[in-house]
């Protein structure tokens, strides 16, 4: 049975944060895969003391097993210095990057079917010297792909055509180009990963009331609805440019199966007020799944052992269920469709 299970790499992010303790507290759920957590096994121990928590170790030897609750498999790598919760060490930023070069390399190499990532903190890793912007942009970088990040809550999947970027910056990152590669990797995954034959999409305006017309900024016309009305030409279903005020209303959101943001504020605040606790962060674009939770290290609650794994479940679970859609799905493009 555990033969057909997929492996998945379980990365604990920030020592001092809440990582280890959601790790702990997911090894307690019964789960159809097998786990594999990548970080330090006295890390993941001590974490089990302070929430009181049973659980066993073992040394992962690369064959697939069944998950046992109150159990993980391990793949070690350890930390620079022994962690203090609440109090990031820039000392074992380089642990946090091996993890996640083990995740991303072991996922190429086949060893795993996905990685789920527990949240870390940039500006320690920074703080060492590493210049470093956030797990997507990592992963992208490590894979040399084009990637799109998402989130998505069991009613709502909301894409972003940019993410890190101080607001003053987002309409000139907003091109033609860049739209385009945004939209065909969104359209790509929705079909073979998440198995929706024809999806459709949602596309927010950047400007109030999507531009009034030309009235309240022109990027809608000169950038957003040409790219649009391209790749509906190819065959996409693109809804919009839509307002971003009144898309999410019930009676809108009957109409498509994702929405495209184009910034990081302007749909996030939605999906996090509705489902905070059962959203999933999502790398689009990259040849395997990578999810995560849609929440930062909690370095306040971290030594508390009070920390909710509602959404480190959420993104494991997803992660599952998305191997499984990929596997029932023939194969199609998920980044260079309709190219020409």
């Amino acid at each position: 049975m555990s033969a057909g299970l997929p492996r998945l790499a379980l990365t604990a992010g920030e020592p001092a944060g809440v990582g280890p303790e959601l790790l702990v507290r997911l090894a307690a759920t019964p789960l159809a895969a097998g786990l594999v957590a990548i970080t330090d096994r006295g890390l993941l121990l001590r974490a089990a003391s302070r929430c009181g928590v049973p659980l066993q170790l073992h040394e992962d030897d690369g064959r697939p097993h069944a998950h046992a609750a109150g159990s993980l498999w391990v793949r070690h790598i350890p930390l620079a210095v022994e962690e203090r919760p609440g109090h990031p060490d820039p000392r074992n930023a380089r642990h946090v990057l091996a993890t996640l070069v083990e995740a991303a390399d072991g996922c190429l190499a086949g060893r795993y079917a996905a990685v789920v990532t527990a949240p870390l903190q940039k500006a320690t890793i920074n703080d060492a010297g590493i210049p470093f912007s956030g797990h997507t942009e990592f992963f992208a970088q490590r894979t040399g792909t084009d990637v799109v990040m998402m989130l998505a809550s069991p009613a709502l999947r909301v894409a972003l055509a940019t993410t890190h970027l101080p607001l003053r910056a987002v309409p000139t990152a907003i091109t033609g180009e860049a739209l385009e590669r945004t939209l065909r990797i969104v359209h790509g995954e929705l079909r073979g990963t998440f198995g929706l034959a024809e999806p459709r999409i949602a596309v927010l305006g950047l400007n109030p009331h999507a531009g009034e017309g030309g009235h309240l900024g022109r990027e809608e016309l000169d950038v957003i609805e040409p790219t649009m009305a391209r790749l509906r030409a190819q065959g996409m279903h693109l809804l919009g440019p839509l307002p971003a005020d009144t898309a999410f209303v019930p009676a809108q959101r009957g109409r498509y199966d994702a929405v495209l943001a184009m910034y990081h504020d302007q749909a996030l605040p939605v999906l996090k007020s509705e489902a905070f606790d059962r959203t999933v962060n999502l790398t689009l674009g990259l040849p395997f799944i990578r999810t995560s939770v849609d929440h930062g290290t909690a370095l306040d609650l971290a030594g508390t052992g009070r920390a909710d794994p509602s959404s480190l479940i959420a993104a494991t679970q997803m992660a599952i269920e998305l191997i499984a859609h990929r596997a029932s799905t023939s194969p199609s493009p998920l980044r260079g469709e309709g190219k020409e």
